[in-house]
């Protein structure tokens, strides 16, 4: 049983991951009708100006604070991401919103390798750590509960704490305020939404400089597990079986879905891995996103497309 629940905790804290990338697909395809493919590209430039910037703050001011240069680094990369997020929608993105499917997924695909040499230019090709001062050993805790206690992961834990409380903050953003209702206004209908004079150039700002925000806190925490290189764009990749899960549409189903698709891979390599040769936890999220597609292609919370029309 303890072995059981080890597993289980472990494939929610990966869950709370792969949802937090996930989120950034899903904002934006609401609010703007674009599936940004660029989204591994800006969690891996996010993650190299945090991680540049906080070896180059102690230099340039003279301290050795490491809270201090992390909190300074946190808040310039966010700014970069604030500015490349506005360019990204002021310039390319706002002029092909009307475009067929391709043209978008191809303006995305040229973002996204934009992206990757803009920030090999500025910040380098090398893998640089991150430390925000996560705990890296394990843990046992429930020792009076099950013999020996359980191992948990102490970095995982506050990891997933991390992407929990971001959740938290944009649930409450888009349910409690005026523009996070003007939001959820243009994801139901651009037009309606435009009639009643909500300014759509605007809100698709505010939608992309969020997920540029959701971008530096995936990009953060991963860059800090495994050290910030530029592999880590695929981890948009296993952020797109959440989306096809979840639904497209839905903030809560990109929760969901991370939390189902993190705790089925790590049980199925588990459990099944033994009788097959491993390595079903590379392919497991990819066979449950086709199977979705095939028998419910708006996930589990999605609209279908017709319901949108």
């Amino acid at each position: 049983m303890a072995f059981f629940l080890e597993t289980l905790i472990g494939g929610l804290m990966a869950g709370m991951l792969y949802s937090l990338v996930a989120l950034g697909f899903v904002l934006i395809y609401k609010a703007s009708g674009v599936f940004n493919f660029a989204q591994g590209a800006m969690v891996l430039f996010a993650a190299l100006a945090m991680a540049r910037f906080s070896e180059w703050i102690p230099g340039w001011t003279g301290t050795d604070n490491k809270i201090l240069a992390n909190v300074l680094a946190f808040l310039i990369a966010g700014a970069f991401m604030f500015v490349v997020a506005w360019v990204i929608e002021r310039l390319v993105l706002r002029h092909l919103v009307n475009q067929e499917g391709a043209t978008l997924l191809m303006a995305t695909l040229g973002i996204a390798y934009f992206l990757e040499g803009l920030g090999q230019s500025f910040f380098g090709s090398d893998i640089y750590p991150i430390d925000i001062g996560m705990p890296k050993d394990p843990v046992f805790v429930l020792d009076s509960v099950f013999p020996g206690g359980l191992l948990i992961n102490q970095e995982d834990v506050i990891a997933a704490g991390i992407a929990a409380a971001l959740v938290i903050g944009l649930t409450l953003f888009f349910q409690k305020t005026t523009t996070g209702r003007a939001l959820r206004a243009v994801a139901d209908d651009h037009q309606a939404a435009q009639s009643i004079g909500i300014p759509l150039g605007r809100i698709w700002v505010i939608v992309w400089c969020v997920a540029g925000a959701v971008a530096l806190v995936a990009g953060m925490i991963w860059g800090s597990k495994l050290g910030v290189q530029f592999s880590l764009t695929t981890i948009a990749l296993r952020a797109l079986p959440v989306v096809i899960l979840g639904g497209l549409t839905s903030v809560p189903g990109a929760i969901i879905g991370g939390l189902i698709i993190g705790v089925g891979e790590k049980l199925s390599e588990v459990y099944l891995g033994p009788y097959v040769g491993g390595g079903i936890e590379i392919w497991f999220a990819y066979v449950l996103a086709l199977v979705f597609l095939l028998f419910r292609p708006q996930g589990l919370f999605g609209e279908k497309i017709i319901d949108r029309v």
